[in-house]
């Protein structure tokens, strides 16, 4: 079993960066792929982007392609989402993920393992 917890989020006008962190707990960190989601309001949950467990294979969303990097680092056991030139439409709460699926996964349901979530919010 592994607990995640985000942090990172925050305001920020269009255009701008931020970096989303995802700290896991538990020493297999390295077995698990990782996902980030995100909701915005009235709307489900979407996927962003995910990352295989040794970071060598990587997807993203079309709808952040070119402007979002999802990276992790096994040794500090966290998993980031580097995002840049963010759009009013970006706004939404971000979630982590991670499944112990040596497969990579764009869809929720694959993912066993939930943060609680960070806001983000981007003023147009």
């Amino acid at each position: 079993q592994v607990q995640l917890v985000e942090s990172g989020g925050g305001l920020v006008q269009a255009g701008g960066s931020l970096r989303l962190s995802c700290a896991a707990s538990g020493r297999t960190f390295s077995s698990y792929g990782m996902g980030w989601f995100r909701q915005a309001p009235g709307k489900e949950r979407e996927f962003v982007a995910a990352i295989s467990r040794s970071g060598v294979s990587i997807v993203y969303a079309d709808s952040v392609k070119g402007r979002f990097t999802i990276s992790r680092d096994n040794a500090k056991n966290t998993v980031y989402l580097q995002m840049s030139s963010l759009k009013s439409e970006d706004t939404a709460v971000y979630y982590c993920a991670a499944d112990n699926d040596i497969l990579l996964h764009t869809t929720e349901y694959k993912y066993a393992y939930w943060g609680q979530g960070t806001q983000v919010t981007v003023s147009s």
